[in-house]
């Protein structure tokens, strides 16, 4: 149970965090180009996470394990960090967050099928819930003045690299512990985000010091805290049933552009928002495991020799 309350913890850590990101990148976009926004983003968290992982010393991944690791790494911090920041230029916070909590659907999908998590009713029946959720927030969402068709498409090319990038993680998370395989992805990511380091220092040195801080904030919280607690809470869940937590995600990103940006939420948003909490709700219940087997039968029925039925007798105490 104490595990299993502090994966609760670090899921709703994961959710707060990530869904502020989409409110800063949009307002530090207004500033930063794209590439220069991933650069010091992944720096400002590749040093937080090392210091992190010195202080653990864990051993570094190899083989098979390495490779999933620096795959996912420059899938989901550079590629889906750089495709991100540039939706947001094209898209209100609250957009591509629906935009891109596609996601979770093909995370489900892919994992019921390749990592045997199954469709249990429950997630199933939660996502559907959730996704209709975002489709109403999506119809009453009162800034679609300021969407275009390429915001559109990288919102969505974001989503498709979010999801792989999971199924790679789900893997190497079965020999690499979580603090380490975050560390390692961040610094392959920061990797695949040097051609933007020039731009970086030139836009930094005329950057306000709001722009600058949202970016050291971009570093700290939802990339080195949020990945990690992502990481852990993926480590002890199954692929399908955790991703689908995250489609809660456009309805607290909507309500944190209402409160930082002014994107006031309509009626339809709020009841869409409303709509994605229960549906992720109904996401993280457990199905009813039918019984499987007849119960042991004890006394005289049983042969001499012991208790029918029951081979795990043995090694419990019976009151």
């Amino acid at each position: 149970m104490s595990s299993n309350r502090t994966a609760a913890v670090a899921v709703v850590t994961t959710l707060l965090l990530w869904a502020s990101a989409f409110v800063e990148i949009r307002s530090v976009g207004a500033v930063l180009a794209p590439g220069a926004m991933v650069f010091v983003r992944l720096l400002v968290g590749a040093i937080v996470l090392g210091l992190v992982a010195l202080r653990y010393r864990r051993p570094l991944p190899r083989g098979r394990a390495l490779r999933l690791v620096l795959g996912y790494g420059v899938l989901w911090f550079a590629g889906y960090g750089f495709t991100l920041n540039w939706a947001e230029q094209h898209l209100d916070a609250g957009t591509a967050a629906m935009l891109v909590n596609i996601a979770p659907i093909l995370v489900a999908v892919v994992a019921g099928v390749a990592f045997g998590d199954g469709f249990p009713r429950p997630v199933v029946a939660g996502m559907l819930v959730a996704f209709g959720g975002v489709v109403l927030i999506a119809a009453g969402s009162d800034s679609h003045a300021g969407v275009d068709s390429l915001g559109v498409l990288l919102a969505l090319l974001a989503a498709v690299l979010y999801a792989a990038a999971v199924l790679l993680q789900k893997v190497a998370l079965r020999t690499v512990d979580a603090v380490t395989a975050t560390w390692v992805a961040c610094v392959a990511g920061l990797a695949a985000s040097m051609p933007f380091a020039g731009q970086a220092v030139g836009e930094l040195s005329g950057a306000p010091a709001s722009a600058v801080l949202g970016l050291v904030y971009l570093g700290v919280g939802p990339s080195a805290i949020a990945f990690t607690t992502w990481a852990y809470a993926l480590a002890r869940s199954d692929a399908g049933r955790l991703a689908a937590t995250t489609l809660c995600l456009p309805a607290i990103a909507v309500l944190m552009s209402w409160a930082a940006l002014d994107e006031v939420p309509t009626a339809l948003g709020l009841a869409g928002g409303a709509l994605c909490v229960a549906g992720v709700a109904i996401s993280r219940r457990r199905s009813r495991a039918l019984p499987t087997a007849t119960p042991p039968v004890h006394g005289p029925a049983a042969p001499s020799g012991g208790v029918q039925g029951c081979d795990s007798c043995s090694a419990r105490a019976v009151p």
